[in-house]
């Protein structure tokens, strides 16, 4: 390099190490404009990558690595080559390209005996391995290169892969175990001990397993716990995986309208083609919350175009259940239990869900036969949530087989576990079943336990579930069991205020002036209203409040 580019190169390297991305990019671009060299192209490649622009980040890594290449310089080489990897696996969700990277960077290691960086070819194919279904075989890799870490005293790479190993053990369901080393890579990672892309990889890693795991407030503690490195360096990558992470956070622990709100901005900081991953899982996220709420056309407009993405499955396949399309919604489920086999944390969701869909076909031995070996894995496991959805399953297939004196005991102790794992609908559902249970043994304990969960639900917004929980109380003889309309706890405290003036035929300026708001401030609202009660227009939202808000 010329000593202007040099120079530029350096300040470059020192901007990003100090996170001033804008600098960093300014002066690499500059010493491009002098001479074109891999280290320029590669630091603006890193530059680029933290200000979110991923596909010119990638544009500009590749062009490094083939700079390297020919010059030759294979050490540099490989480790653009893992960086691509990473990237378009992390970021674009492209497995063809981030194993073809990872694949090059194998074998310039292997050829050139790269021996410092064998460690990094292995974290990539634990992670591979892990989010491909086989947290087994993840592990394994993980373990041989946090090895490789602590002989060459690279702390990013035993950070990194101490997460992996945690991430691999609760996905297995060895949460107790797993959590510990997650806590123990977050507080290196946060305290200095790696670089910044090691806090982005360990925090993704925790976010995603322990929401899995249902250890809800782990993760918020750790998403607050990065809050203050994402105001230090603004990553984009990771502030959309701890929005995302926090409002399925909010949405299991009930506070849906705030996880309504994490999903929606982390979606708006996201491009359709930079972060396709999380996006996803946003999407899948939202059209679940529109699915409790008993929303089905608004969530499958959500999931239109991202049927065949596997973090949408359990999504589509709830969404044909609620549609009562019951082969495809078995179907779906089953092809995922394939990929992700059935000793893993993510089965449990899978088992329960298709034990409910056989219930539904009359398969009802199979149901319980399928609820025992859920039972066995969640005796073979230290996860909560998997012996939650386990007693729940096998309940509820010992009330379709007729033994409901048999279901009792195991739908009390889901409801109890639910319970002490903060998930409100969750433990909802679970008290409705309970009170099918024991309603011919006892009926009035039946009647309380099916009121209070309504009640509940109904809190939430439930109004799929409430509306059920609703007929099940006639049956039993109850009326005028829901305590409100259906539709109205999706609405606002101020749009229940404008609903009640139009039920007092007031016009939008005359709202306007009784709430104090502007009048398209108030247009804005008597649409939200009229689009959340499915109504045809205000006459019929009059006679709704009329009906419904008097008194």
């Amino acid at each position: 390099m010329s000593g202007d580019s040099d120079s530029l190169v350096g300040a470059g390297e020192r901007a990003l190490e100090a996170g001033e991305w804008l600098a960093a990019r300014s002066s690499f671009e500059a010493a491009l404009e002098l001479e074109e060299t891999p280290e320029a192209l590669l630091g603006l490649g890193n530059a680029l990558w933290w200000l979110d622009e991923t596909e010119a980040s990638l544009r500009s890594r590749e062009r490094a690595y083939a700079a390297f290449r020919h010059r030759p310089d294979p050490f540099r080489a490989a480790v653009t080559a893992l960086q691509l990897a990473y990237h378009y696996g992390a970021n674009l969700g492209d497995v063809p390209a981030a194993g073809g990277w990872g694949a090059r960077a194998a074998r310039l290691v292997e050829e050139f005996e790269l021996a410092p960086l064998e460690g990094w070819v292995l974290l990539g194919q634990a992670a591979g391995a892990t989010t491909g279904g086989n947290p087994q075989v993840g592990e394994g890799f993980a373990r041989r290169a946090r090895e490789f870490g602590r002989r060459f005293g690279d702390n990013d790479l035993e950070l990194c892969a101490l997460s992996q190993i945690g991430g691999a053990l609760v996905l297995m369901g060895r949460v107790e175990e797993g959590v510990l080393l997650l806590d123990e890579a977050m507080a290196g990672a946060l305290g200095g001990e790696g670089g910044p892309e090691t806090v982005v990889h360990a925090s993704c890693v925790t976010m995603v397993c322990c929401n899995r795991a249902a250890e809800l407030k782990r993760a918020a503690q750790w998403i607050r716990a990065a809050g203050e490195f994402n105001r230090r360096y603004g990553s984009p990558h990771l502030d959309a995986v701890c929005r995302t992470a926090y409002g399925e956070v909010l949405l299991a622990t009930g506070r849906w309208q705030e996880a309504e709100t994490e999903l929606r901005s982390a979606l708006q900081k996201m491009s359709r083609t930079a972060e396709p991953l999380v996006r996803t899982g946003a999407l899948a996220k939202l059209a679940e919350l529109r699915l409790a709420q008993g929303r089905l056309e608004e969530a499958a407009r959500l999931l239109d175009g991202v049927e065949d993405h596997p973090a949408t499955a359990y999504a589509i396949a709830a969404l044909h259940l609620a549609r009562r399309e019951l082969v495809p919604a078995a179907s779906i489920v089953r092809r995922r239990l394939r990929t992700v086999g059935e000793a893993s944390l993510e089965a449990a969701l899978l088992l329960e869900f298709l034990i409910e869909v056989e219930i539904e076909q009359g398969a009802h031995e199979a149901a319980v036969m399928r609820g025992r070996e859920l039972a066995a894995l969640a005796a073979s496991s230290s996860c909560d949530v998997i012996v939650a959805r386990a007693e729940r399953a096998l309940g509820r297939a010992l009330v379709a087989t007729g033994d409901p004196d048999g279901a009792a005991a195991h739908l009390e102790r889901a409801f109890e576990a639910f319970g002490r794992l903060e998930l409100p609908l969750e433990a909802c559902r679970t008290r409705v079943l309970l009170a099918r249970a024991i309603a011919a043994s006892e009926p009035e304990a039946a009647i309380a336990e099916a009121r209070g969960a309504l009640a509940s639900l109904e809190g939430l917004g439930a109004a799929r579930d409430a509306d059920a929980a609703a007929a099940f109380l006639r049956t039993l003889g109850v009326r005028a069991a829901r305590s409100g309309p259906r539709g109205v706890g999706l609405l606002t405290k101020r749009e229940l205020e404008v609903l009640g003036l139009l039920g007092e035929g007031l016009s939008n300026p005359q709202i306007a002036e009784r709430l104090f708001l502007t009048r398209k401030t108030v247009e804005n609202h008597v649409a939200s209203v009229l689009s959340k009660l499915r109504l045809s227009g205000r006459a019929e939202a009059a006679a709704y409040a009329v009906r419904h808000l008097e008194g």
